[in-house]
C-alpha cells in the first residue's frame, strides 16, 4: 500500500538526476583548457569555490565566475573581472560551449590578439575585453558575430583599421576608446547604437553622420578626425587641375581616331536596332500575354532563355518574361496609378512589356518582379477568378489606399478588367518573412530580437488596419508569413491586404475553425477573427522555426501536443535557445499565440489586445538588454 509514493519519489529523482551532470564532458574539458591559457594567479586558484577542473560540473559545483541561469543546465555567462589574469584568450576552446552568450574579462592583463576562430562563437551576445593588454589588429572574423549586441575592446593596444563591424545589425554598444586604432570610422547604424566611444585613437577622415546621437566626447583624441560633432571642420578637397598636353600631339591624334571609331560603331548599332524593332512590332501585336480576354493567359513571351521555370511548358527553360497584351483597345488610362513617386507617369503598355521574372504562382494568381524604364523594381500581382465587380474592386482599392501605415505595403497602381486584375507594389529586396525563416539566409542570423520586432510590427500595423477598415468589412483575409515582407531596415510590411473577399474569407475561416464552436458553423463571427488566427500561426512560426502546412493546423496541433506534455521548451527553435534568448519571454509570446489560434473565434483576443501583450514582452526584453552590464 505504501509503494506508490515511493515510486513517485523514484520517478521524480530519475527526472532530476540528469541535471547533476548538466554540462557535457567535452564542454567541461574545453572550459578547463580555456582557463589554462589564462594563467590565473595561484592565490586565486587556491580559493575553495574556484572549481575550473575536469572532476566537477561548472553548473552544479558553481565554478567561480560562471553563471548557468536558474535551470543550472548549461553555461550562460562567464564573468571574470579584475582577477589579474595573464596569458592568452583561447577562443577555440571557449566556442565549444554553444550555450555561452556572455563573456567578460574586464580589468585583467590578458595579452596577445583576438584569435580568428572567435568567429565560431556566433551565439555570443555580450563580449567585454576592456582594460587588458590585447594588441594587434582586430580579425575580420569578428564581424561574423551576427548576434552580438555589446562589444567592449577599450583600454588595450589594438591597432590597424576596424573590420566591417557595421555588418552586425543588432549592435547596441561599441566601446573602443584608448587604443591605437587607425583609418576611417565605419558607418555604423548610429540610429540603433545606444553607447559608442572611439576616443583616444588614431582615426582620421570625416566623422560619419551620427544622427545627433553622440557628442564630441565619443571622438576626442583623434587628431586626424574632422567634422561634426567635433569643432574642427574637414578641409575642402582641392579641384583636380585641368589636364594639360603631357603626351604630345600623337596622343591627341590617337584619341580622336578611337573616338571616331566609337561614334561610327554606335551609329551602326542604332541602325540595326531600329530595323529589328520594325520587324518585331507586328509580331508583338499578335502575341498572347498575361491579359488576353481570359484565353491562354499563361503564355508569356520571353526576353531571355537563361535559367529554368517549370511553371511554363513552352518547350524551353526560361527565367525572364515580358508581360504583353493582345488587347488592342487598352489605353494607358486603364492603369490606375496611385500616389507614388516610383511609378509617376507609368503607362499600362510600359508595365506589360517590361522585363518580368516569375516569383511564384498560387491558387488565385501569379506574382512577377518587373523592371520598368526608370530602373525601379516592382512586383505585379496578377489575380484570376476573383468574384468581385470592377466597381467594387476600385472602391476597395481606393478605400485601402486611404489608410496609410508604414508597415503596410501600399498598392502603387492597379488595373481591372472583367477577366484580369493586376496590382502593383514596390519590390522589397529582403524578401518575405517565410523565406527568412525557412529559406537561405546567406549566413545572416534571424535572432530573437529580430523576431520579436517582427511580431510587434505586424500587430501594430494590423491593429491600425482593423480599426480603420472595420466598418468597411475589409480584413486581410490571407495573413501568412509569405505575405509579410521585410523592408530595407528589416522591418515587417504586410502585403496583399484586403485581396480576399468575404466568400473566400469564410472558407478560409471555416478551415481554421471548429464547426462545433458555433451552431452557424462560424459564419456569424467577423472575418477579422480569421486574421487573428493567421497572426497566431505567424507567431508560432517565429517561435518554432517550423514550416506551416494545412493552413497552420498541423503546426498548431503539434505545439498543443508538446505543451500538454509539459515540455514547452521543446517547442522553441533551437537557434533561439542556443543564442540564449529568454525562455520566460518566449513562453509569454507562446501564450499570446495560443490565445490567437483558439478554436473558438469568440475566445480569440482582438488584434489590439494581442499587440498590447506583445509590446509588454518587447519592453521587458529591451529593459533586460539595457540593464545587462
Amino acid at each position: 500500500m505504501d509503494f506508490a509514493p515511493n515510486l513517485v519519489v523514484v520517478f521524480l529523482f530519475s527526472l532530476i538526476f540528469p541535471i547533476a551532470n548538466a554540462e557535457k564532458e567535452e564542454v567541461i574539458q574545453a572550459l578547463v583548457r580555456f582557463m589554462g591559457e589564462l594563467s590565473p594567479p595561484e592565490n586565486v586558484q587556491r580559493r575553495a569555490n574556484w572549481g575550473w577542473n575536469v572532476s566537477s560540473d561548472p553548473c552544479t559545483a558553481k565554478w567561480e565566475g560562471v553563471d548557468c541561469g536558474t535551470r543550472l543546465q548549461s553555461v550562460k555567462k562567464i564573468v571574470l573581472e579584475g582577477y589579474n589574469f595573464t596569458g592568452f584568450l583561447d577562443a577555440g576552446s571557449l566556442c565549444v560551449t554553444t550555450s555561452l552568450v556572455h563573456l567578460s574579462l574586464i580589468g585583467n592583463n590578458v595579452s596577445g590578439g583576438i584569435p580568428t576562430d572567435m568567429a565560431n562563437c556566433k551565439h555570443f551576445t555580450h563580449l567585454y575585453l576592456g582594460g587588458n593588454r590585447f594588441s594587434g589588429s582586430l580579425p575580420a572574423s569578428l564581424s561574423q558575430l551576427s548576434n552580438l549586441k555589446r562589444l567592449d575592446i577599450s583600454n588595450n593596444d589594438f591597432s590597424g583599421e576596424l573590420p566591417d563591424l557595421p555588418r552586425i545589425s543588432g549592435l547596441l554598444t561599441f566601446l573602443a576608446q584608448d587604443n591605437q586604432l587607425s583609418g576611417e570610422i565605419p558607418k555604423f547604424d548610429f540610429s540603433n547604437l545606444q553607447t559608442f566611444n572611439v576616443s583616444n585613437n588614431n582615426f582620421s577622415g570625416p566623422v560619419p553622420d551620427v544622427n545627433g546621437r553622440f557628442g564630441a566626447t565619443s571622438f576626442l583624441g583623434n587628431p586626424g578626425l574632422c567634422g561634426q560633432p567635433l569643432s574642427n571642420t574637414c578641409p575642402v578637397a582641392p579641384q583636380p587641375p585641368q589636364a594639360k598636353e603631357l603626351k604630345g600631339s600623337s596622343s591627341k591624334n590617337r584619341f580622336l581616331i578611337y573616338t571616331g571609331y566609337v561614334i561610327i560603331g554606335v551609329i551602326i548599332v542604332l541602325l540595326i536596332a531600329i530595323k529589328l524593332l520594325k520587324k518585331k512590332k507586328p509580331r508583338d501585336r499578335e502575341g498572347t500575354g498575361v491579359v488576353n480576354k481570359g484565353v491562354k493567359v499563361d503564355n508569356i513571351s520571353t526576353n531571355t532563355t537563361s535559367s529554368t521555370s517549370s511553371e511554363f511548358k513552352t518547350g524551353k527553360s526560361r527565367s525572364e518574361y515580358s508581360i504583353t497584351s493582345a488587347e488592342s483597345g487598352m489605353a494607358s488610362s486603364s492603369l490606375v496609378v496611385l500616389t507614388s513617386p516610383v511609378v509617376n507617369g507609368l503607362r499600362f503598355e510600359e508595365l506589360l512589356r517590361a522585363p518580368a521574372e516569375l516569383l511564384g504562382r498560387g491558387k488565385h494568381g501569379s506574382l512577377y518582379k518587373v523592371i520598368i524604364n526608370n530602373g525601379a523594381n516592382l512586383v505585379v500581382k496578377r489575380i484570376k477568378d476573383w468574384r468581385i465587380s470592377a466597381q467594387d474592386f476600385k472602391k476597395r482599392m481606393q478605400r485601402i489606399d486611404q489608410v496609410k501605415h508604414p508597415k503596410v505595403l501600399p498598392v502603387v497602381a492597379y488595373y481591372c478588367s472583367k477577366q484580369e486584375k493586376l496590382l502593383v507594389y514596390e519590390f522589397q529586396q529582403n524578401g518575405s518573412l517565410f523565406s527568412r525563416l525557412h529559406g537561405s539566409q546567406n549566413g545572416q542570423s534571424f535572432d530573437w530580437g529580430s523576431r520579436l520586432n517582427v511580431a510587434a510590427g505586424v500587430a501594430e500595423a494590423l491593429t491600425c488596419m482593423h480599426e480603420e477598415l472595420r466598418e468597411d468589412g475589409i480584413a486581410h483575409g490571407n495573413l501568412k508569413s509569405s505575405n509579410i515582407m521585410l523592408n530595407k531596415d528589416m522591418d515587417p510590411c504586410i502585403s496583399e491586404y484586403g485581396l480576399t473577399v468575404v466568400e473566400s474569407q469564410d472558407r478560409s475561416f471555416l478551415a481554421n475553425t471548429s464547426k462545433n464552436s458555433d451552431p452557424t458553423g462560424g459564419r456569424a463571427y467577423s472575418t477579422f477573427k480569421v486574421d487573428i488566427y493567421g497572426f497566431g500561426v505567424i507567431l508560432l512560426e517565429l517561435l518554432t522555426g517550423k514550416n506551416v502546412q494545412n493552413s497552420g493546423l498541423d503546426l498548431a496541433k503539434w505545439v498543443h501536443s508538446v505543451v500538454r506534455e509539459e515540455w514547452t521548451v521543446e517547442v522553441f527553435d533551437k537557434v533561439l535557445l542556443s543564442e540564449g534568448a529568454s525562455e520566460e519571454r518566449m513562453v509569454n509570446l507562446l501564450q499570446v499565440a495560443l490565445k490567437c489560434i483558439n478554436p473558438s473565434p469568440a475566445a480569440r483576443p482582438s488584434i489590439n489586445q494581442a499587440a498590447l501583450m506583445i509590446n509588454t514582452i518587447k519592453d521587458e526584453e529591451e529593459r533586460s538588454i539595457c540593464s545587462d552590464p
